[in-house]
Order: C-alpha cells, then structure tokens, then sequence
C-alpha cells in the first residue's frame, strides 16, 4: 500500500471530529520539525524555517520562503477539516423506560438516514476541573456506544417511500438499557479520562460512525470512509506543505474548523486568523505597510474541498459536460454566483500546476436547476483580495456519515500541491 495513503487511512480512523483532526495535524507537523508559534507572544521568524499556529482547532502550517515576499506573495492551500454530523445536546441523556437515551443537534447539513441503524461512537471534548485549574481535554470513548435504530418496517411502512426524520423526535440515540444510575453517559467519558465524574465540568460530543475506513473496489481503488469531506484535502495540503523543503515563497496551509456551518466563528474562515497572521508574516520578516500589502497582492489560494464524482445511478442530477469520473483526476470547480471562487486565470493556473505534476485534470458545474454548495474559497478571497482556484477530489454520498472517495485522485492531489509548495 501506498505511503500517503496509509497515512490517510490512519489519519480518517484517529480524527472522528475536528478535535482529534487537528490534534493529528500538529503531531504530524512537530514530527516534521514545525515550531509553534504563541498569538500571544512576538514572532521572531527566519527564512527557509517551519512553523505553525493552533487557534483552538484550526491550524495553519507555514514554511518561510528564501525570495523575498514581496515580490513572492504567499503560496496557499485552504481546507476544512470538520464535517456533517450529529452533535449531542448538553445535559440532554433522559431515561425512558428502561432505555437511556441522549438529544441531538444537527451540525451542517448530513444525510440524516446514514446514521440511522449504524454502530456510533462518541468523541468531542470535556472541560475537566483538576483542583488547580479547569483543562479541556479530547475525549474519544473508542468503542461503538450509541445507535439510532429505525422503527421495523411492520411499524413503519412508509420508511421506504420517502419518509422524513423529525430531527427533534426520531435522532435521539441510545446509549444504554438497563438499571442506570447517575449519569451513565458522563460516568463513561470520566473513566476514559481516569478522573471523576463530578471532576466533569462540560461535555462538547459529536457522534461518529466507528467503521474504519477502508480500500475497496474489485482493484482496490476506491476509499470508503466518514469525513473524507474534508478530511481527505487536508490530508493532501498537510501531506504537501510537510514536503516542502527549502521553497523559494512562503507556503502556507490553512485548516480550518467550522466550514460545515458557516465558517463565522472565532477560527473559522471569516474570522481574522488567516489575515493576522499573513501580516504578522510580514512583519516578523522586516516588511513595512506597503510590503505587506505588495505580498498579498501577489499571493494565490488553492481551496480545496472535495468536488461530486459523476453517479451512473442519478444520471439527471448531473451537468453532463462538466461532469468529473472517480480516480479521472483533481477536479476544478465552477459556479456562476461565486459559491466557488474560481476564475479563468485561477483555473488556468492550476491546470497548469497539473500539467506539470503529469496527472489529469476535470472540471464540475452544478445544473442550473439545483442549489450549489460553497467553499472557504469565496470567502478567503474577498477578505484578502486574492486569487482563487476551488478545486477538489470526485467524492460520491458527500455528507454521508459514510463516502466513497478515489486512490488514485488523492495521490494525484497530493502531487499537484507538492508542485505548487515547491
């Protein structure tokens, strides 16, 4: 098996939510020799050095170019590393009978029937009160504890002709049966955590679905996994900025959280992280107002999100001249009302970068007739006022608690960023 994607596959089965994502993503870059870099403290930055910043749990990744910025710009890659899915309500776990049962809130927009019937597990975070101080650590329970089971089909026939979930009534999942006493839910999460349950002081759960991914298909090209929507593009920028190694631009790759709904959160991309630290770049390397401002206008933004692989079983839902093939290569994608941010001279630019890399290129439109999802692309774009390519890997059930992605696309992302960080 492949290297990058081994390492994909491990990095899907360690990161359930964006909590553990981005813990993966700081160890992968400290093992690569990336410093840390303080918000709080001044930066003391060298050229042709490695460097990183975790704003709760997005991070952006910076390798300090040997050129000069100005004249360079910035060389960046943008992801998302949360997906759709399930989030508990705090304080929600209600006994009914003798069925122990916790509240959840939609987090993005899932496909709510792919988490029906399936075995959950539960990961997120825990405010944990140590007697000196109150820590937030990861949690991740590691076992399947939840289910969310249909009702049989005798009780139900019309589950198979388009019937909706109420999401306050039927997405409330099981954790338990029996004779419960306190709260088994936080009891469960305060022995993974070897503390207390009253040392508990909030909860943040996500639910997830607990099959590994895996290869499939009759050659074994195919990646089947939750959270490939974003997880696998983060994975190509990290893989990507990890290799670069002496680039004449500074290269950055940013991952962001909180993409899935909406993006205006303190570390999502409308917030100011990416242009604070661009401009504390900019200073720390000795550049003045005018310098900073000549860098950005130089600068170009891959957004990569994962892009909809053509379905032979839904032909009608396809624009069939912009239609991209499973492992057919990176896809750029268009959209009129600039839902994606892409231009001539962007999509240009990175057919180029393909054309380089020797691997194929497609394209993607929506039909005219159906609504378009967006990027962090867009809005990246219009805070910095720089150019952007979204662009992404072919990807079928997008917000399916389970996808279905390409190897040889992955790989062959992997290989268009590594050109462009070089």
């Amino acid at each position: 098996m492949n290297n990058y994607i081994r390492d994909l596959l491990s990095f899907l089965d360690a990161s359930p939510t964006s909590v553990q994502a981005s813990q993966q993503i700081v160890k992968r870059l400290e093992e690569r020799g990336f410093v840390a870099l303080d918000e709080g403290k001044k930066w003391k930055l060298k050229p042709g050095a490695k460097y990183y910043l975790r704003r709760d749990t997005s991070v952006v990744a910076l390798v300090t170019g040997s050129q000069p910025l100005a004249k360079t710009g910035f060389q960046l890659a943008a992801a998302h590393i949360d997906s759709p899915g399930l989030k508990l309500k705090p304080s929600s776990l209600k006994t009914d009978g003798n069925v122990a049962r916790v509240a959840m809130e939609v987090y993005g927009g899932p496909i709510i029937s792919s988490w029906i019937d399936r075995e959950l597990g539960i990961a997120g975070r825990a405010a944990v009160n140590y007697g000196k101080e109150v820590r937030v650590v990861p949690v991740d329970l590691q076992k399947p504890v939840a289910v969310i089971p249909n009702a049989a089909i005798h009780l139900n026939r019309e589950v198979n002709n388009g019937f909706i979930y109420n999401k306050q009534v039927h997405l409330q999942a099981i954790v338990d049966v029996g004779r419960q006493e306190g709260d088994p839910l936080k009891a469960a999460v305060a022995k993974s955590l070897k503390v207390k349950p009253e040392q508990i002081v909030e909860l943040e759960l996500f639910l997830y679905d607990f099959a590994k991914a895996a290869l499939g298909g009759l050659q074994g090209n195919l990646l089947f996994s939750g959270r490939l929507d974003n997880l696998g593009m983060s994975h190509a920028i990290l893989s990507a900025i990890m290799a670069s190694d002496k680039p004449k631009a500074t290269c950055a790759a940013v991952l962001y959280d909180h993409e899935e709904i909406g993006s205006e959160t303190r570390q999502g991309a409308g917030s100011s992280m990416l242009s604070v630290v661009l401009d504390r770049v900019g200073i720390s390397l000795g550049l003045d107002a005018e310098e900073r401002h000549l860098a950005l206008s130089n600068s170009f933004l891959i957004s990569a999100d994962m892009a909809h692989a053509y379905h032979p079983s839904y032909p009608e839902k396809y624009e069939q001249s912009c239609s991209p093939v499973m492992n057919g290569g990176p896809v750029i994608k268009w959209q009129a009302g600039h839902k994606y941010a892409t231009t001539a001279a962007s999509a240009q630019r990175f057919a180029a970068l393909c054309e380089a890399a020797k691997v194929p290129c497609q394209k993607f439109m929506m039909r005219s007739d159906l609504l378009c999802g967006s990027t962090v692309g867009p809005i990246v774009s219009a805070q910095l006022g720089i150019p952007v390519v979204d662009v992404g890997d072919p990807l079928w059930a997008m917000h399916s608690a389970r996808e279905t992605a390409g190897v040889e696309d992955h790989l062959a992302m992997i290989k268009v960023l590594t050109k462009f960080y070089s």
